[in-house]
């Protein structure tokens, strides 16, 4: 039973892994450096499943809730969300191995050593944030919040040591080149993915590579963009996630969250409510109408997935552009993920937060400012959704 990949043994083996190099990647990374597991086993046991959460995610979110946003939506067709799954998982799996690739090739110029082995495990271990937060595309609108898989980016930085024997004073730029690197290579294959799929295309995150490290006792490193990454807190977010992956937190019944979706907002009323549960994560979405302007109000429960979006939180992550014809952000604000985008021309926007890191609370679609789409947001009561995750 132990051989077989899949097995309980083996599915255990994997979620203390993954548990152990989120939570404690400072403990975890020696353990991992005096293993002699192979390339093929890690392959098998551990990395084709975690590549897999976010293809498979994607498809059924796809299937079961559609795409879209400004109160317009779609579903792929079946064939055509099998398809990018597909091929949207071997390119995870080719990126795998270019990057370490890349890590490897890197080392020796920064006093590392030159071993494709540790190279591979540094790689493979270091992207379990990006890959477990793949599950965010279970319900496309809260894909946004992928954006804690770069807490991957740290998960290297504090592996380059243990694993590449990089000098302290040299890991900085270590990590910075290797990062810059992977963006390249993650944009290069973000286009072969659309080419072969015919898709609708790849959106990319479009963050600065890493710029610096401070050395010191203050345990932070800086990406352009989004700030220093400061270990205590993220500390502090991992243990949140830990007690909320713990199995103590039940997942708020659909049904509770409708309740919390007012009959009307200002001038606005609605004409629709409509609730769905998958996977342990709760959704409610009520349609609210006025004259020719249409959003919609959801409010979705994330369970212990949530608690990525704390890590987020906890390192400032940020996304932003603006042109023309309107902006799109994401960052943090008062603590809180939180993501707003408006269109000048046809007055479509959307607005969301998250609440107790657990609760995404979003307005989307046509109004006459984002002034409007923020007050439906805040019409949903945070003491009560904090009461229903007692």
């Amino acid at each position: 039973m132990d051989g077989i990949p899949g097995s309980p043994d083996k599915s255990s083996d994997l979620i203390t892994r993954v548990k152990g190099i989120l939570l404690k990647p400072g403990e975890e990374w020696p353990k991992i450096q005096s293993e002699n597991k192979s390339v093929g086993d890690i392959v098998t046991t551990y990395a084709l499943p975690l590549i897999a959460i976010g293809p498979v995610a994607g498809f059924i979110g796809g299937q079961v809730f559609g795409y879209g946003a400004f109160g317009f939506s779609y579903r792929p067709g079946l064939m055509g969300g099998l398809g990018t799954a597909v091929v949207t998982f071997v390119m995870g799996f080719v990126g795998l191995f270019v990057l370490t690739f890349i890590a490897n090739f890197l080392a020796p110029r920064f006093g590392g050593q030159d071993n494709q082995a540790s190279a591979f495990r540094l790689v493979a271990y270091s992207l379990t944030a990006s890959w477990v937060a793949g599950i965010f595309g279970l319900i496309p609108a809260l894909g946004f919040l992928g954006i804690a898989g770069l807490y991957s980016i740290y998960l290297f930085y504090t592996g380059v040591g243990p694993m590449m024997k990089i000098p302290q004073e040299k890991a900085g730029g270590y990590v910075a080149v290797t990062i810059l690197a992977a963006i390249v290579v993650s944009i290069i294959l973000g286009l072969l993915t659309t080419t072969l799929t015919g898709a609708l295309g790849v959106r990319a995150l479009s963050q600065g590579p890493l710029a610096s490290s401070e050395s010191g006792d203050s345990g932070s490193i800086t990406i352009p963009g989004m700030g220093k990454l400061e270990v205590d807190k993220i500390e502090q977010a991992a243990k949140r996630m830990e007690d909320q992956a713990s199995g103590k937190v039940a997942a708020v019944d659909s049904a509770s969250l409708k309740g919390l979706l007012p009959a009307s907002i200002g001038a606005f009323q609605r004409t629709a409510i409509e609730s769905t549960s998958v996977a342990g994560m709760g959704n409610a979405q009520g349609t609210y109408e006025d004259g020719d302007n249409r959003f919609d109000l959801t409010i979705t429960d994330t369970n212990a997935m949530g608690a990525l979006a704390g890590m987020g939180a906890a390192m400032g992550m940020e996304q932003s552009r603006e042109d023309a014809d309107g902006y799109e952000r994401t960052g943090v604000v008062d603590g809180r993920m939180q993501s707003e985008k408006w269109n000048n021309a046809s007055n479509r926007g959307k607005f969301g937060m998250m609440i107790d890191n657990r609760f995404m609370v979003e307005a989307s679609g046509t109004a006459p400012n984002i002034d409007v789409l923020k007050a439906a947001v805040a019409t949903v009561s945070e003491s009560a959704l904090s009461a229903l995750a007692q």
